[in-house]
């Protein structure tokens, strides 16, 4: 099932939490090879997990971290703006309207549709909380990945070649891509929305668009 939960919540979640940073590790670092940092208790954490963001986490049957992604409102501090302006010609993301979508992580032992599950949860949140884009840089591996379960992005730029290739990307919703993202995932339409209204209770705040 999906969980959405921010940071301050994650203690409610002890092995689920722990297992999600576990696995972020064993992804970025040790498969992955990225710049990132590693505590003494062999979980990956980053200064944008101080800042409670909103973590979408596929639970297994087992109560474990099966795959994983991180939210945060572009109106705040984002990696895009801090680290990847490269990227965007030195523009950064900022508006109430898009939220950052950051740490992409599967477990090596997810199930079947577990990437698929989390696209999916992914549109629950532009509905719920009114979001018209994510903005994420992902690179060529998470390409094939997006293809494969109907989610691609629109691929604004991109740097390197082949594998070692960096691109920055946004998300739209629309109600194709939702079905066919449901049909990747065996997840079906209730169930997705059933899982946000629970963790949300129906009652969940919208952006202010003033300044949008």
């Amino acid at each position: 099932m999906i969980r959405y939960l921010y940071g301050d919540q994650l203690t409610k979640y002890p092995l689920l939490a722990r297992t999600m940073f576990e696995d972020r590790a064993d992804q970025f670092k040790t498969r992955l090879e990225w710049d990132v940092t590693v505590n003494k208790a062999g979980q990956e954490r980053d200064a944008y997990d101080d800042l409670n963001p909103l973590y979408v986490i596929w639970e297994t049957a087992q109560g474990t971290h099966g795959g994983s992604m991180r939210f945060l409102p572009t109106t705040g501090r984002t990696m895009v703006n801090e680290h990847f302006l490269d990227l965007t010609d030195g523009v950064p993301f900022q508006s109430p309207l898009i939220w950052e979508c950051t740490r992409f992580c599967l477990s090596q032992n997810a199930e079947q549709g577990t990437a698929a599950a989390l696209m999916l949860a992914g549109g629950e949140i532009m509905q719920g909380f009114g979001v018209k884009h994510f903005v994420g840089v992902f690179d060529a591996r998470m390409v094939r990945i997006y293809n494969r379960i109907g989610a691609a992005p629109e691929v604004l730029s991109m740097q390197g070649e082949g594998r070692q290739s960096i691109s920055v990307g946004l998300w739209e919703f629309s109600e194709a891509a939702q079905k066919q993202v449901a049909r990747v995932s065996d997840v079906t339409l209730e169930a997705s929305r059933g899982w946000f209204d629970a963790a949300f209770r129906d009652v969940v705040p919208q952006p202010d668009v003033s300044a949008a």
